[in-house]
């Protein structure tokens, strides 16, 4: 005599498919968690601006894309516009904020500010992302700190200053930055939609 063995059911067969398609589910889920995580930590990560320091390239409410391997490839250059790490301790109290701003010098260089213009080892330097200078204005109403006294900046250093001269607290206070603490380079304005741009 042959015995007989029944094969699953119709129904143990719909329920397996069922917790098949969840794990399939829950996997697909779970990767693409970690390469989401894993490209914003090390790659690329959008910022939010706050503030008015960056006028009239960035407003409050964009959004950028900020490249964070930029630099682990290359050297920054004048005229980027990078997110920095701005360490600030009060007391026992240590705070960091994100900060964007345009790289004006470099490593090596000199910088000094006379009546708003710029000079770079004692050359003015052309910035094609400035607003034009008010003539009704004084120069520390147009570019808020106008003089600077000539300030070296340092290896491994970026001097950094806002767009909107008057209203960005930048390097001309705090002075050059380690470029360690550079989270990345802006590349484009993601949001709004009608302000998309490359930076």
């Amino acid at each position: 005599m042959v015995a007989v063995t029944e094969g699953p059911t119709s129904e143990q067969q719909r329920i397996a498919r069922g917790w098949r398609q969840i794990r399939e589910w829950v996997t697909v889920i779970v990767v693409a968690v970690v390469i989401a995580t894993l490209l914003r930590t090390f790659v690329v990560q959008q910022y939010y601006i706050a503030g008015p320091s960056m006028e009239t390239t960035l407003f409050g409410n964009d959004r950028v894309l900020v490249n964070k391997l930029a630099y682990r490839m290359g050297d920054p250059a004048r005229g980027d516009v990078i997110v920095f790490d701005r360490i600030t301790t009060n007391g026992d109290t240590v705070q960091h904020d994100d900060l964007i701003k345009r790289v004006i010098g470099l490593s090596g260089e000199t910088i000094e500010i006379r009546d708003c213009v710029v000079f770079i080892d004692g050359a003015a330097i052309s910035e094609p992302w400035l607003d034009e200078v008010s003539p009704d204005l004084s120069p520390s109403e147009n570019c808020g700190t106008a003089d600077l006294q000539p300030t070296e900046v340092g290896e491994s250093e970026v001097f950094l200053i806002g767009d909107n001269r008057a209203m960005s607290f930048d390097s001309r206070m705090f002075g050059p930055i380690d470029r360690d603490l550079i989270r990345g380079k802006a590349m484009v304005v993601i949001w709004p939609f009608a302000s998309i741009t490359l930076l």
